[in-house]
């Protein structure tokens, strides 16, 4: 009887541990599930485009393809021929839907729901500015910008070749090739630029989002070495003055009264020569009373000063080209045109494209022989001495000053 009862306190005592072993091992694991339970959630990472969250709705993303419409897109994501017809009709000065690119970007938006409904539409007008179409209520259509930084940066080089390739060699963008053309346009020939001439700039580049870069905002100062000689420019505005212009280090204008050459990047290839003899005509004495610039056929021919057409015609020898007046002393003539972009009376300001380089007339090849009359008579421009743009007014000196001495020293400091 006592080994029956003693056997009874065993199997008891045994039952108890499986009880406890049971009870902690329960617990563990209700604790091991809370403390999963209580694991923080890892936050999902905003996808930005456009101001949106893409995060928060179904997006898709596609470019215009050859053949798509507004409407053809949209009805393709369920929405109504209505609502389109109201966008095309009644927000066409905001979006004109007519005028989509092939190639442009744009964002479909819709609900994260059952009903998975369209919610807004986004088009990429150009790389900065995008039309928005809400559809979340009543139907609001309205245009934005990407935020814009602007970012300080300095650049040099010395040309081997030309500018251009220089540019390039640089990681420069082509952009800037034209910028400095512009501003030393009265004070460079650069279908004259000499190997060893060399360039320092200081200037401000655009970006958007501040990753994708939308070219040269501002040419800030620039130093251009050309045959040795320095020359300065430094940007400087004032809201006195009309507009932004360039001064060199003594606050005189870099602008003069007419362009050295009417094509961009050329080169001259026959001279004013009024002792000129060919021998196609039998070495008879033909003066060439122009300047010829060769350049290719289509390039633009810009008006060298201020003044008003007086010709724009075709005839003879001199074939399409173009005369214009710019004061009482002097006249500029433009011929061998493809075509021109002017008419008579036109007021054509300095560097305004008035035509296209041609080879009408008598022309041996593609160029425009430019010509240049002083007081009614033919004479060659290289040799006048043509009056410069006014200096900066003395007024505005003590700012001016003060204003270059830091980019001034900014430029000097940037190495070749």
């Amino acid at each position: 009887m006592y080994k029956r009862y003693h056997l009874k306190i065993q199997s008891l005592k045994r039952f108890a541990i499986f009880l406890g072993l049971l009870f902690v091992f329960i617990a563990c694991g209700d604790t091991t599930s809370q403390k999963n339970q209580e694991k923080p959630q890892e936050i999902q990472k905003p996808a930005i485009a456009y101001g949106f969250d893409l995060n928060q709705f179904n997006a898709v993303r596609d470019t215009v393809k050859n053949g798509d419409t507004f409407g053809a897109i949209l009805t393709g994501h369920g929405v109504s021929h209505t609502t389109i017809f109201n966008i095309a009709t009644k927000h066409r000065d905001t979006f004109d839907v007519r005028r989509l690119v092939v190639g442009r970007p744009y964002l479909v938006l819709k609900s994260k729901d059952t009903l998975n409904r369209v919610q807004y539409f986004v088009y990429g007008k150009n790389k900065i500015q995008f039309a928005v179409v809400d559809l979340t209520d009543s139907v609001r259509v309205y245009t934005k910008s990407k935020p814009i930084t602007y970012v300080d940066k300095q650049a040099s080089g010395v040309i081997e070749n030309s500018l251009y390739l220089t540019m390039e060699e640089n990681n420069l963008s082509p952009a800037m090739t034209d910028r400095l053309a512009n501003i030393y346009a009265w004070t460079v020939n650069f279908f004259k630029i000499q190997k060893g001439d060399r360039f320092k700039v200081v200037y401000t580049e655009k970006f958007i989002d501040d990753t994708i870069s939308a070219g040269i905002h501002r040419i800030k100062a620039s130093y251009f070495e050309h045959k040795g000689v320095p020359l300065y420019a430094f940007g400087y505005e004032n809201e006195k003055l009309p507009s932004l212009d360039f001064y060199d280090e003594n606050a005189q204008n870099l602008r003069r009264a007419f362009l050295k050459a009417p094509v961009k990047f050329s080169r001259i290839s026959s001279k004013y020569n009024l002792k000129r003899r060919i021998k196609y005509y039998g070495y008879k004495l033909r003066p060439h009373k122009g300047t010829d610039f060769s350049a290719n056929i289509g390039s633009p021919i810009l008006a060298t000063a201020d003044g008003t057409v007086t010709k724009a015609e075709r005839k003879g020898g001199n074939g399409i080209y173009v005369k214009i007046r710019h004061n009482s002393t002097y006249e500029t003539q433009y011929l061998h045109m493809k075509k021109y972009n002017v008419r008579v009376g036109d007021f054509v300001r300095q560097g305004d494209v008035i035509g296209w380089v041609g080879m009408t007339g008598n022309s041996g090849g593609p160029h425009v022989c430019y010509r240049f009359w002083k007081n009614g008579r033919q004479v060659d421009p290289f040799k006048q001495d043509l009056p410069a743009s006014k200096p900066l007014s003395s007024e505005f000196h003590e700012d001016y000053f003060s204003y270059i001495a830091t980019i001034k020293e900014q430029l000097d400091g940037i190495s070749f």
